[in-house]
């Protein structure tokens, strides 16, 4: 009878075998055809095989992965339906544990996941195909989630059993409402308002031009610092970030510190910006709200300066700025502050993966001579690098469940998308990300100037998040190798946002600072010296701010600079307000 038993387990399990089998090597055809798909022409060009190396897999590793997933599978297929999904959180909720079928197949999902991700890493290629591969499969396996999909989510199907289908049809509604605004909605929009309750730190638009709008904040504090603080954001985002809300706005905290605060606003490109190039920033908006900056406060008389401070891609902007007036004998600031900044783009983290030759030559044939990069694509871009957590669990949130996203403004300010202007796009790919001339002294021509950041004569105060995906934080370091002035590096916690927008009256996350000052070549060695302190980096850079914004002066009564710079509008202006 035993043998009989015995004989009988063999023969059910043995094609559960084969298929594994042949199963592992589909998986292994699949990887070796992972660089054929896009066609010629296509923003994707350089990911086909001409382009991407064909590669081998480590025989040791694959041999371990092929071992582990046999033995796993096995495992599986021996639970049968009690198998469960563990370690997941779209894989959490109780109504999946109760589903054996939903159950198996997530775990099933799991087991495959691991093993492919596996399979990327034991690739002998060198390190940009490999990160590739990774990414690829990162967004497959995310993509192909049984928790995406109706007919496998337990916790959809119960919800739908619950409302008697309504959870469907409203999900339908949300679907259609997203379609409509070109857009997956992260947060109820309807609870924001530009002006009403996001930017709402009072102030005036003092001049504007085709490009920005300057705004000028009203003083909190009787007296305010003689040398006023400019703040240039990044162009390819809306300013507000940096004025959420009162609690977190690093905008109002500045004014609070005693400082007369300007910031930049910039116009969301129409078409009727198409044409517009790096060089334009460069002359007619940073360097103009410089010059603007320093009339109003009376700082362009002979030996007057501003303090000023770049985030992001504003950072890139206003270092070139100070680069091209050095390089006609001037020295307008007596301080730079670099939030989570790249001015050398050795180390690019994930973004180097979509960046090449082929791609950026892609880009100028279709947009170096007019025309406008969509903000959505850039979103999209931005929201597909973490794609579980910004945009599959909306997707089964708002059309599996039927769920309205809830308000939340640092969502809002990431749907509020902007457009770039073509030529000034291609500018910077190639001349930044791909080919890292703004890193070498005399490489680059900026309106009518050579580039040299290391002329820039200014102390500089720069930081980085330690979880930073779009600027790691050794491209923020590295910064501190090339700028010449004495220089400050504070390391926060968190990523690109969470890591900079940190206000300390919240008590969160922590700081790294070196006592000694010492700056090393790498962000590795200089972390081995530093010191973690609680809580956030804002008090250290307001002290630090503080030693380089001169003496103190009665706080003014208005807004701009007699009939020269009037008050056009309230703050925030209406160049924010304009959507893609």
């Amino acid at each position: 009878m035993k043998q009989e038993q015995q004989a009988a387990a063999e023969s059910t399990f043995a094609p559960f075998q084969q298929a594994l089998a042949q199963g592992w090597e589909k998986a292994l055809e699949s990887f070796q055809s992972l660089g054929k798909g896009p066609q010629a022409g296509t923003p994707w060009e350089s990911w086909k095989s001409s382009e991407m190396p064909r590669f081998a897999f480590s025989a040791p590793k694959l041999q371990e992965l092929q071992k582990q997933y046999v033995e796993e599978a096995t495992e599986l297929w021996r639970q049968d339906m009690a198998a469960r999904a563990r370690g997941d959180r779209r894989f959490a909720a109780e109504a999946w544990g109760s589903n054996p079928v939903a159950a198996f197949s997530a775990a099933v999902y799991l087991l495959n996941t691991r093993t492919l991700l596996g399979m990327a890493e034991a690739v002998e290629a060198d390190a940009k195909t490999r990160a590739r591969l990774r990414f690829a499969v990162e967004q497959w396996v995310a993509a192909s989630a049984p928790s995406n999909y109706l007919a496998f989510n337990a916790e959809a199907q119960k919800r739908a059993l619950e409302t008697q289908g309504e959870s469907i049809a409203k999900g339908i509604q949300n679907l259609l409402k997203d379609v409509q605004q070109g857009h997956l909605s992260m947060t109820d929009e309807s609870a924001f308002e530009v002006g009403r309750n996001v930017g709402t730190t009072e102030g005036a638009v003092v001049f504007e031009n085709e490009l920005f709008q300057l705004l000028e904040y009203k003083p909190l504090t009787a007296k305010v610092y003689e040398r006023p603080l400019l703040l240039v954001p990044p162009c390819i985002n809306k300013f507000y970030i940096l004025d959420l809300q009162p609690e977190n706005s690093l905008i109002r905290y500045a004014v609070e510190q005693g400082h007369r605060v300007f910031v930049v606003s910039w116009r969301n490109p129409d078409a009727s910006m198409g044409n517009t190039t790096w060089d334009d920033y460069i002359e007619n908006a940073a360097i103009k709200a410089i010059q603007v900056t320093r009339e109003i406060s009376g700082q362009d008389k002979k030996g007057g300066q501003i303090d000023t401070l770049g985030f992001c891609v504003g950072g890139t902007i206003l270092s070139t700025a100070l680069a091209v007036l050095a390089a006609r004998g001037e020295q307008p600031a007596s301080s730079v502050t670099l939030l989570t900044t790249l001015l050398d783009f050795t180390d690019t983290g994930i973004l180097d993966i979509f960046i090449d030759e082929a791609f950026v030559r892609f880009r100028e044939m279709q947009m170096a001579s007019g025309g406008l990069l969509a903000g959505s694509e850039l979103a999209s871009t931005f929201s597909f690098l973490r794609p579980n957590d910004l945009v599959w669990n909306y997707v089964v949130g708002n059309y599996l469940k039927g769920e309205t996203p809830p308000p939340f403004d640092l969502l809002y300010w990431n749907s509020d998308a902007t457009n770039l202007p073509g030529p000034w796009y291609c500018w910077y790919l190639r001349n930044t990300y791909h080919e890292n001339k703004l890193a070498e002294p005399g490489a680059l021509t900026v309106a009518g100037e050579q580039v040299d950041l290391g002329r820039i004569d200014a102390p500089v105060y720069i930081y980085g998040s330690r979880e930073d995906h779009i600027v790691p934080i050794g491209g923020a370091y590295a910064s501190t190798q090339l700028l010449k002035g004495k220089k400050r590096f504070v390391m926060g916690a968190s990523g690109h946002i969470a890591g900079v927008i940190n206000p300390p009256v919240k008590k969160k996350r922590s700081h790294w600072i070196r006592a000694d000052g010492k700056l090393p070549k790498t962000q590795a060695e200089w972390l081995a010296g530093a010191t973690e302190h609680p809580g956030s980096w804002w008090t250290d850079w307001s002290n630090w701010l503080k030693t380089h914004s001169g003496k103190q002066i009665p706080a003014p009564k208005s807004y701009g600079k007699g009939n020269a710079y009037k008050a056009i509008e309230p703050a925030p202006g209406r160049y924010v307000r304009a959507r893609a």
